[in-house]
């Protein structure tokens, strides 16, 4: 803690739904630390953030690319948070991935081996203390592999499973993970993407979320919630129906 306050770490904090949970975190009282590649970018971010809400908020560099996925970012912070919310991503382009293993190894890197080697690390200091919250932002495109995103959704299926076999390694720990799986999200990255309104949250809608799980220690949540449907009746196509089915 950080004088009586508890202290959340969101890396991937330029995101859109990085600064949409940094904001939230920050109105329910924590202090905060923002990571992202180029931390000079979070300044401005920093400043509104401490003028909405008085909270301290401190700015730290991470690139899950480097060649320790970004674990010296870990050796930065004072004190240890209390919280770590992941939030690092990069769709990436199906056609591209196929062509060019450069391409499919960044987005496998950007939301799998990064991702998994920083929250790895940070689950290991925060067994050794006893206590704290790791949240991991996956997808609903982990669920099932579709061949209209099969790159980004292995590698997020990947994540998801680390999520899943981390929070079962550390349940008796005093440590919780959460793993977040969106739907469609109203991003830049998902800018000129034609999404249906009924199924497309807003980054804010995914960080009220983040913030409901952190609280109430869940352990998967959808968002939105009719996704759990969706994907529970898209994982129950047989496989040899479901490669024929044009929308995947």
């Amino acid at each position: 803690m950080n004088g009586g306050v508890e202290t959340a770490l969101v890396i991937g904090a330029m995101s859109d739904i990085g600064r949409a949970v940094a904001h939230a975190l920050a109105e329910d009282g924590y202090a905060l630390q923002l990571a992202a590649r180029d931390p000079a970018r979070l300044e401005r971010e920093t400043r509104d953030i401490r003028v909405r809400t008085g909270g301290a908020v401190t700015v730290h560099r991470c690139d899950v690319l480097d060649e320790d996925g970004g674990v010296s970012l870990l050796d930065t912070l004072d004190p240890l948070p209390d919280v770590a919310v992941c939030v690092v991503g990069l769709l990436g382009d199906q056609a591209e991935s196929q062509q060019n293993p450069d391409a499919a190894e960044r987005v496998i890197r950007t939301n799998y081996i990064g991702p998994a080697l920083l929250m790895g690390s940070l689950a290991e200091r925060f067994e050794q203390r006893g206590s704290g919250v790791l949240v991991g932002i996956s997808s609903v495109a982990g669920d099932r592999g579709r061949a209209a995103n099969y790159v980004y959704g292995s590698a997020k299926a990947g994540f998801t499973a680390f999520l899943s076999g981390l929070r079962n390694r550390l349940a008796t720990s005093g440590v919780h993970v959460v793993t977040v799986k969106p739907g469609f999200v109203r991003t830049r990255m998902t800018d000129g993407m034609d999404l249906p309104s009924w199924l497309t949250a807003e980054p804010e809608e995914v960080a009220a979320a983040v913030v409901k799980a952190i609280r109430r220690r869940r352990d998967v949540i959808y968002v939105r919630g009719i996704w759990r449907l969706i994907m529970l009746i898209i994982r129950a196509v047989p496989e040899r129906m479901f490669k024929w089915i044009k929308w995947a």
